[in-house]
């Protein structure tokens, strides 16, 4: 089969690869299509992502949608030619207690495409995927593989939108309107909030907020309205936190979506003391993915997340267009 691997930083190559032996609780899937994430960037860019370093090449993506090939002996429930999308995280043991429902967080967990682990975990950009079966998530009627290519995303985005507690009725702030923010845009109005404002210095961007639902757009946070009570940082840029921090109403609660940098930063937080205002962290997603499906198939607004469309052998571009391009936001491969 043929499989997208990052030799190392700068340096992706489609390879040959061999067809993992089925195992009893195994699902081959045909993979059609792939969604590039910031942490593929982050690897191909730089060799990492967070505090994940690749030690040797890896197989990347694990937003990944396509129909089943091969089940094993074992599997029940599934049948070939179904199309599905996948759970990314697989844990091994005991949830610690005191972590109960909270599977994103277990301390024996691999990801799909990750090199948090040595051996790394490779990723779902191959012509042949193969997971156990409780990781196989199954489509809805109505939804297809191409749009599901975004049900993991958006996971992470209704995952974002449970750590905020209930939105029904509030007026939000989302900042950064890249593919996650966009999401969340689409997650928190699905949830019931009355009034979306978005911010995002790129005007680009905030048109694409604006055409998933997004009621105002604006470059900045001065000035935010007196009614929001919950903010997302989906841009991973602490100017971004700062500037929320020092301009959301008092009593607010806001949610860390977009991955910080390891290394220290500059941020104001009196404000948390002083105006009682609840930060909170979001990791992943624990079963929302399944949710998710279920809200991509009913929602012909989310098609509007995708921007750009490639060839698995055009995956160069592909990685270029996702990282510079400004009228970019989910850039996505056919792989099948």
């Amino acid at each position: 089969m043929r499989a997208l691997q990052l030799q190392k930083a700068q340096d992706l190559r489609v390879v040959d690869r061999e067809i993992p032996e089925l195992g009893p609780d195994d699902v081959q899937i045909d993979v059609e299509w792939g969604g590039i994430c910031g942490s593929d960037l982050g690897y191909w860019r730089h060799g990492a992502t967070g505090t994940a370093q690749m030690h040797h090449p890896l197989v990347l993506g694990h937003e990944v949608s396509g129909r089943i090939r091969a089940l094993g002996q074992d599997v029940e429930g599934l049948t070939v030619g179904q199309a599905v999308t996948v759970h990314p995280a697989r844990t091994t043991g005991p949830l610690p207690e005191r972590l109960v429902g909270r599977d994103n967080l277990h301390p024996d967990l691999t990801y799909l495409g990750s090199a948090m682990r040595d051996p790394h975990t490779d990723g779902g950009f191959a012509q042949v995927l193969q997971v156990r079966a409780a990781q196989v998530i199954p489509l809805p009627e109505g939804l297809d593989t191409r749009r599901a290519v975004l049900a993991e995303p958006l996971g992470v985005a209704m995952h974002a939108v449970h750590r905020a507690g209930d939105v029904e009725g509030a007026h939000v702030l989302v900042s950064g309107c890249g593919p996650v923010g966009l999401l969340v845009i689409l997650a928190v109005k699905a949830a019931g909030a009355a009034h979306v404002t978005a911010i995002d210095l790129a005007e680009p961007a905030r048109a694409a907020a604006a055409a998933v639902g997004a009621d105002v757009t604006t470059d900045a946070p001065e000035g935010m309205d007196e009614r929001i009570r919950v903010a997302f940082e989906c841009s991973g840029a602490p100017a971004s936190l700062d500037g929320i921090i020092r301009c959301i109403p008092r009593a607010s609660t806001i949610v860390q979506v977009g991955n910080l940098p390891v290394t220290p930063v500059t941020v104001s937080l009196g404000p948390i003391v002083s105006e009682e205002i609840d930060y909170r962290g979001t990791f992943r997603f624990v079963a929302e993915i399944e949710d998710a499906v279920r809200l991509l198939a009913g929602s012909e607004t989310a098609e509007r997340v995708i921007s750009h469309e490639f060839a698995l052998d055009e995956a160069e571009a592909a990685f270029t267009t996702a990282a510079t391009d400004p009228t970019s936001s989910k850039v996505i491969l056919r792989i099948g």
